[in-house]
């Protein structure tokens, strides 16, 4: 086998043989093929595609390159969710501890924010003493005595996913659909989770910003897992609006907590149980009510454990940022958009995200929302606040946030886009 083989036969919309993906995968985690060559063979699969087979095989390549996890141990079934990111989306944070208390296990290995979407682990790192870097041992221990943890995946599971998206990341890739599909799934089936949820975000502040692509994405993530004998499903969400009244970390801990508490925004608790149903159900759990979990304290709970388990301390205050700054509306009527890249965006400029992987977050930074689309607004009244320790970043953040949203007349119409849009088995 050589490098340039297998980028001629995909450059001219050959299909790669089964022999070439374990090749190439195997010879570039060891450094044997370069990153000019891998990156040329990035940009042929961008722009031709590959077909069910070839990413199958490019997936089960990268599981390969590394450890899989078993949780054969453990006397629940597990189930897992896995979001392809977005605006405000906290859904994680009440959704594992919520699924646990119904009975299942939850094995959730999350991310960090990255550009305009949040990270999980950041989030939670909000929260003083909680750690997310575990060892495989301490991960199935939390798992097994509280039912749910959240941390990052360790070195050795699918590295060479891990060198390949920081490649991609770097030489214009990352859009190509198959490389997404397996880059999600080869971390997702070598976790070993026995189910696997998919929110497959749409919309202005999702990666995917419309519905074809999105469904594309979340079909070829569905059969990569039935394909490896993980129960999958998926289901595509809108992110046109940001989830919920915040978009930032310790903001959206505390929303998090407000939802385990039975309050909390409608839509990021219409999600949340509709997530943890699909989860429920793909675990085989059929009698379990996630609602009344959440109504009566069980998931609060769970959360509680789990938190203490990782060492953090789930009384503790939450950090609040130094500076804020209050939007108004400058008209009143009814909010009739309001754009999740663009307050994405602005939390990010506020210190909530990262524009590298190895750049700090603030805790307390954010986008509070005071309305969402449908809501009636009164002229002078606040309408969003940002929150930042660098008041400096506030004109930064408010560039970002012009044009951002639009108010009807007042009593004009309003028609909700739906929580979930679809729903791919």
């Amino acid at each position: 086998m050589d490098a340039i083989s297998v980028i001629r036969t995909k450059r001219d919309r050959g299909e790669l043989t089964p022999e070439q993906i374990d090749w190439v995968i195997d010879a570039y985690t060891r450094g044997e093929v370069a990153d000019e060559q891998m990156s040329a063979l990035a940009m042929a699969i961008l722009l031709n595609g590959m077909n069910r087979t070839e990413i199958a095989r490019w997936t089960a390549a990268m599981i390969g390159s590394g450890e899989r996890m078993d949780f054969s141990s453990l006397s629940r079934p597990t189930a897992d969710k896995h979001s392809t990111g977005g605006v405000g989306d906290k859904i994680t944070l009440p959704l594992a501890p919520l699924v646990a208390a119904c009975g299942a296990a939850v094995p959730q290995l999350s991310g960090r924010g990255l550009g305009h979407t949040g990270g999980t682990l950041d989030k939670l790192e909000s929260i003083p003493g909680w750690r997310a870097l575990l060892s495989n041992e301490e991960m199935l221990r939390v798992l097994d005595t509280t039912g749910a943890v959240i941390c990052a995946a360790g070195d050795g599971l699918a590295p060479a996913d891990k060198k390949l998206y920081a490649l991609r990341d770097v030489t214009g890739t990352v859009e190509a659909i198959p490389l997404i599909a397996s880059s999600i799934m080869s971390k997702k089936i070598a976790e070993g989770t026995g189910s696997l949820v998919l929110d497959v975000k749409v919309g202005t502040g999702a990666f995917m910003k419309n519905i074809e692509d999105a469904r594309e994405l979340a079909s070829t993530m569905v059969g990569l897992g039935t394909d490896h004998g993980v129960k999958t499903v998926a289901l595509l969400t809108d992110m046109s609006t940001p989830l919920g009244l915040t978009a930032g970390n310790a903001l959206e801990v505390r929303e998090s907590v407000e939802v385990l508490a039975g309050g909390g925004p409608a839509d990021v608790v219409e999600l949340t149980i509709a997530l943890a149903r699909e989860m429920l159900d793909a675990a085989g759990i059929k009698d379990a009510d996630p609602a009344k979990a959440l109504a009566d304290g069980s998931a609060m709970d769970v959360w509680r454990r789990m938190i203490a388990a990782q060492g953090g301390d789930p009384d503790a205050a939450l950090p609040v940022a130094r500076e804020q700054h209050v939007i108004t509306a400058p008209a009143s009527g009814v909010l009739t958009r309001l754009d999740a890249y663009e307050v994405g965006v602005a939390a990010w400029r506020l210190g909530a995200g990262r524009a590298r992987k190895e750049d700090p977050v603030q805790a307390g930074a954010g986008v509070e929302l005071h309305a969402k689309p449908g809501d009636e607004v009164t002229a002078g009244a606040p309408l969003m606040t940002l929150h930042t320790d660098t008041p400096e970043k506030f004109d930064y953040a408010l560039q970002s946030l012009e044009g951002s949203f639009d108010i009807a007349a007042p009593g004009a119409s309003y028609e909700a886009t739906p929580v979930v849009l679809e729903r791919i088995a």
